[in-house]
């Protein structure tokens, strides 16, 4: 397949570019870089089958010859940068994902939409005067525009719900709870636990996410679909967790949690487990001892 990624350049995206590449596919990268960095993807730049195009989404899209899947993953998605840019943040879930879906249906080809974790049955009931509805309506405005493609125009979509995830490639100052607490250990500094620390998460390495995102771009599952890690964890003990692997003396402390954040974040995987006999196998202790590396490396520059 010759398949397009927005967001490519991120986090996420540059991992997903490395697996369908794997796979044998072509992949052109579309990254407007506000959040996403060329550092990502550089170790791709000599591959024939790859290609990387500056753009921002929201604008009109051209790509000469065919294309088999459009995966849109542009977003900030963070609460650090959808906060720092609220509106390019609901332009590129509602602008984006139009564009996007109008190359999808140029091109017949496949449309996914990375979304909001939410149970697959859940309306979703989210704050849209909040410091995070800027991220939340925009990905309910991106679920219903594609449900809406898909109807009319009988495109097969997929909208992919993730939860919690990590790895390798995540920024430094991305002010999520993984990088925070392995960037204040290592650097031996307090690391920053919101809250009392009883909420909890649920965190999935990014090899095990893009295993589930490639298994459900081939299906034919045009419904909502979460991919993630069920195995819960508080933020108390992630932070122990990430103390102790990192061997850091660094002390936890507590500070007031942000405006709508949430107490629970666990996903329900029994449709994927089912429909796309896919489940994660990376362990949190062994997914940090991969990441942690990363973020030394990182760190020394």
């Amino acid at each position: 397949m010759r398949i397009l990624i927005t967001g490519g350049a991120g986090f996420l995206g540059s991992h997903l570019c490395d697996l369908m590449l794997f796979h044998g596919h072509s992949v052109i990268c579309m990254d407007n870089l506000v959040t996403g960095s060329t550092k990502n993807i550089q170790h791709l730049f000599g591959n024939q089958k790859f290609e990387f195009v500056q753009q921002d989404v929201t604008n009109f899209i051209h790509i000469p010859g065919k294309i088999d899947a459009v995966m849109h993953f542009a977003s900030p998605a963070s609460p650090v940068d959808y906060l720092k840019f609220p509106i390019p943040t609901l332009k590129v879930g509602s602008l984006g994902t139009h564009k996007t879906l109008g190359l999808a249906k140029e091109k017949k080809a496949i449309f996914m939409i990375a979304s909001n974790p939410q149970h697959e049955k859940y309306w979703g009931n989210v704050n849209p005067v909040g410091p995070r509805g800027v991220y939340d309506e925009a990905k309910r405005f991106a679920e219903a525009m594609t449900m809406a493609y898909h109807r009319y125009h009988k495109m097969p979509v997929r909208i992919l719900r993730i939860f919690n995830t990590y790895g390798p490639r995540m920024r430094l100052n991305d002010g999520r709870a993984v990088p925070n607490f392995i960037t204040q250990a290592l650097n031996g500094k307090p690391i920053t636990v919101y809250g009392d620390g009883s909420q909890t998460r649920s965190l999935c390495y990014v090899d095990d996410l893009a295993r589930g995102i490639y298994k459900l771009l081939l299906s034919n599952m045009n419904e909502p679909v979460n991919i993630g890690n069920p195995e819960e964890i508080t933020l108390n003990e992630l932070a122990q967790a990430v103390k102790t692997l990192v061997g850091s003396k660094s002390k936890i402390v507590h500070k007031p949690l942000p405006v709508d954040d949430p107490k629970v974040r666990c996903p329900d995987i029994t449709l994927a487990k089912k429909a796309l006999k896919w489940e994660p196998q990376v362990g949190l202790k062994q997914g940090l001892s991969k990441t942690i590396p990363y973020f030394k490396k990182a760190l020394k520059g």
